[in-house]
């Protein structure tokens, strides 16, 4: 008897893994499908990340593939599989239970990138690749095993987006890293105090040069007599030297750089690293006056605005207020770059704080909250403008709208028209022999008038747009607009005033240029900027293309105009020259400057280079030719 159900017991397990008596699945449409699936989305980003069909970024397209074939596997397995039905309902009720639960637990910078799509956009393939390869490897099995299995198979597909974080979004993609990995932030806040060392108590006075006129030939009329504070504020120095560079794209905001010619053999000459410091958050350039130079950055649960010493990268000192401002795309910390303006240096934070502070030591003048001024929501990428200084007033944009400040004491003085978020700062232009504030947003570009924030002129493009215009030496303007991935052209305008009437005339719009996270540059009927994630050249006359070469992600650069020498700095980190010449694409040297994602401008004062971006920043002394 006992032998008997032994038997008994044994035929009973085997009959676990035998299969059904059921039609076989039809597997093959299902292989075929995976396989085009898992080369379109993760072969071609992975072979050639930056690449572009008809100026449409590749890794975008991999994503639509993606989604595409996940849609078609969805299509096979309810309709061609042979499945039975419960299975094939089961299937997908799984996965979507099963995202919904990951969606829980993901790491916060994960559930938010994408505008809260980027898990959705990022797991859906890789579970129909999982529901593929599960088909493929139990249809010998019991209906069970099978259903166990597929609970499994599905859940392991989500456990890596449970494993993982993002830093943001780089080139087309994400950079991930394993959760349990400190942040680069993290680490800078574990290593021992930098704080800066007590400045002295008298301020010295500044080496005295002679202060740089403005745009328009006058020197800013500002008074620089402080309001009352609860701070102690250091009397003014009555002579204040000009800044080098004094704020975003220096002194015209045109990131045209005068009267320096650099050696461009660097394998002969490279560049020299005077000195290297990490740095928290954010995605500021620099400010510069003699050795001093002033950005912004994020530590911990203070914003800072931070001085330090050129010549050395020692902090002078850093102001803090107690916000902090993150978002899954772009990480943490402020976006915008401080402006000097005689002894002041004017700072606007990502969550609407705009401090102006003695810059020799960094005490607080007086402080404005933007966003509760313009009763604007901060927006997803948080305030992205850098203060613009004007007659005796200095302007922000706060997601569109413009909003005037007292230079003196930070009283408002106006506000302007809410025109649509962008990340474009405020831009001084003198058209037709009148000043005026240009800002490019979302419905297009429009003027108003410093004095009053009083429209003089609007374009309307919608799509909006991020890049600063461009000034023509005949009054003309260049702006740009976007599309969902990327740039989407440029257009030149014509701009004149009579009886009081402004008019405009487009000139010509192009999509041989098509700027979205960086500016461009104008050198001699030309413009020179990045067309997505390659660099182009377009005729200011026509707007055609005269060539577009080299791959430098998201990055930034600098027009070295006496010497026709554009000077990239790649989302990589890597400095690059480029010929600013029409003939054809010419790089002519690379050196590696900083490691990371890099996305700030950088800054060329005499022969020394600056270099930043999240995580570090450097100092370079450039070859000079002729030495």
């Amino acid at each position: 008897m006992q032998e008997i159900d032994a038997k008994e017991f044994d035929a009973k397990s085997k009959n676990e893994l035998l299969p059904v008596h059921r039609q076989p699945l039809r597997l093959w449409p299902g292989v075929v499908i995976a396989i085009v699936l898992g080369l379109v989305r993760y072969g071609v980003p992975l072979v050639a990340p930056n690449a572009e069909i008809s100026s449409f970024p590749l890794a975008f397209l991999a994503i639509l593939g993606g989604l595409l074939g996940a849609l078609a596997i969805f299509v096979w397995w309810m309709f061609f599989s042979r499945a039975p039905w419960l299975e094939r309902v089961g299937a997908f009720v799984l996965m979507i239970v099963a995202l919904l639960i990951t969606r829980f637990v993901v790491h916060e910078s994960i559930a938010g990138a994408g505008m809260g799509m980027l898990l959705y956009l990022s797991a859906i393939p890789g579970l129909s690749l999982a529901l593929v390869a599960w088909a493929v490897a139990t249809p010998r099995f019991s209906d069970s095993v099978r259903r166990v299995s597929l609970v499994a198979a599905i859940l392991l597909a989500c456990v890596p987006w449970v494993l993982l974080r993002t830093a943001g979004i780089m080139g087309a993609g994400s950079e991930y890293h394993w959760r349990w990995t400190p942040t680069p932030e993290q680490r800078l806040l574990a290593q021992a105090n930098d704080e800066p060392k007590p400045l002295p108590a008298a301020t010295p006075e500044p080496p005295k040069e002679s202060a740089a006129a403005t745009p328009d030939g006058k020197l800013p009329s500002a008074s620089a007599t402080p309001a009352a504070s609860t701070t102690p504020l250091v009397t003014p120095t009555p002579t204040v030297p000009s800044a080098e560079w004094p704020g975003f794209r220096g002194r015209n905001r045109d990131s045209v750089i005068r009267g320096v010619k650099i050696k461009t053999d660097w394998a002969a000459s490279p560049p020299v690293e005077l000195w290297r410091r990490p740095i928290g958050p954010g995605w500021s350039s620099f400010a510069v006056r003699g050795d001093l130079l002033y950005t912004q950055e994020q530590r911990g649960d203070d914003e800072i605005v931070g001085c330090y010493k050129l010549s050395t990268g020692e902090p002078v000192w850093r102001h803090r207020d107690a916000v902090r401002f993150w978002e899954s795309n772009g990480g943490a910390g402020p976006r915008a770059t401080p402006t000097l303006d005689k002894n002041r240096v004017y700072a606007f934070g990502a969550t609407g704080i705009l401090n102006a502070l003695d810059a020799s030591n960094g005490k607080l003048v007086w402080t404005r909250n933007v966003a509760t001024d313009t009763d604007r929501k901060v927006p997803d990428w948080g305030f992205a403008s850098s203060p613009l200084v004007i007659d005796d007033l200095v302007v922000v944009a706060a997601a569109g709208t413009l909003a005037a400040y007292n230079l003196a004491d930070g009283k408002p003085r106006w506000k302007g028209p809410s025109y649509g978020g962008s990340y474009s700062s405020p831009h001084r232009a003198t058209i037709d022999g009148v000043t005026q504030i240009v800002l490019l947003g979302g419905p297009g570009a429009i003027s108003v008038a410093p004095a009053s924030g009083a429209v003089l002129w609007e374009h309307k493009w919608e799509s909006g747009a991020i890049a600063q215009p461009a000034l023509l030496a005949n009054g003309d303007i260049v702006v740009n607009a976007l599309a969902t991935s990327g740039g989407l052209g440029t257009r030149r305008l014509g701009v004149k005033q009579s009886a009081g009437t402004w008019t405009l005339e487009e000139r010509w719009t192009s999509n041989g240029l098509k700027p979205y996270f960086n500016d461009f540059v104008t050198h001699k009927g030309h413009a020179y900027g990045f067309d997505g994630n390659i660099l182009a050249c377009i005729s200011l006359e026509d707007g055609k293309r005269k060539w577009k070469g080299g791959r430098y992600g998201n990055g930034q650069l600098v027009l070295l105009a006496d010497q026709d020498l554009l000077l990239v700095l790649s989302e990589e980190g890597e400095l690059v020259l480029v010929s600013a010449t029409t003939e054809q694409f010419k790089e002519l040297a690379r050196f590696p400057a900083l490691e990371s994602k890099t996305w700030n401008h950088p800054v060329l004062v005499g022969d020394v280079l600056l270099a930043r971006n999240g995580e570090q920043m450097a100092a370079f002394r450039l070859p000079v030719a002729g030495r």
